[in-house]
């Protein structure tokens, strides 16, 4: 059963760069070890240790309830490894509830079981409004927005909006769709596959509703850079 995300008062761990927490679901290893060449810190979340393992690579350290994780003794040898009990959330919502980074991007939670992807989407409402975070899969990358969002893009580049919830979009600026003053509803009309009409984008809904921006994978850096930069959700 998946509950709201338990806020701590000093998450376990924290870190000053890039933070990639790494699940069960389908994973690329390529890119775990660019990740690891690039100084983002890795971080098993339960099943996702054997992926990270799978790569030949080290996690900081794994968490979670641990029922999915091999060979937990050897793990214990070579990483810091922390037992979650509790099992009123997932296991992505305990690595995230248990750090802290200016940028986290998450990969394996999505693909194998499409209700470990469902509550994948359900934590990323839930911590945009204080937290960004990148969830990234085989094709592309979705970050969760609270707020405005402005960036490049080439004509016709692919430019999905994804209603968490229902939001309304006040106005958009760069988009071959205008959303001006448009309702967007998960169980009604979706932003899925605008384009780019070539140069400034700009998406500003009438609050701070969390939604999702999904790009192509190709855009992962940027978004990384642009989280860094403090420029992602302007105030």
């Amino acid at each position: 059963m998946q509950s709201p995300i338990q806020p701590t008062e000093k998450p376990l761990l924290s870190f000053d760069r890039p933070l990639a927490i790494v699940g069960g679901g389908t994973t690329d290893s390529a890119l775990l070890r660019e990740l690891v060449a690039r100084n983002v810190a890795l971080v098993g979340a339960d099943g996702g240790g054997n992926a990270i393992g799978a790569a030949g690579l080290v996690p900081e350290a794994i968490l979670g309830d641990l029922d999915s994780l091999e060979d937990r003794a050897g793990w214990e040898k070579r990483t810091r490894v922390i037992h979650i009990p509790e099992q009123i959330t997932t296991d992505f919502q305990k690595a995230l509830y248990s750090t802290a980074a200016p940028v986290t991007l998450a990969l394996g939670m999505t693909g194998k079981r499409l209700d470990h992807t469902l509550a994948a989407l359900s934590a990323l409402h839930e911590v945009a409004q204080h937290r960004k975070v990148i969830l990234v899969d085989e094709v592309d990358v979705a970050l969760a927005v609270s707020g405005p969002f402005a960036f490049e893009a080439a004509r016709k580049e692919r430019i999905s909006v994804h209603p968490l919830v229902p939001i309304i979009f006040e106005r958009t600026e760069g988009l071959y769709y205008p959303m001006n003053d448009l309702l967007l509803d998960p169980a009604g009309r979706l932003g899925t596959s605008n384009e780019g009409t070539g140069g400034h984008v700009e998406i500003v809904p009438r609050d701070r509703t969390p939604w999702l921006l999904i790009l192509g994978r190709e855009r992962l850096w940027d978004l990384v850079e642009g989280c860094l930069r403090g420029g992602i959700t302007p105030t």
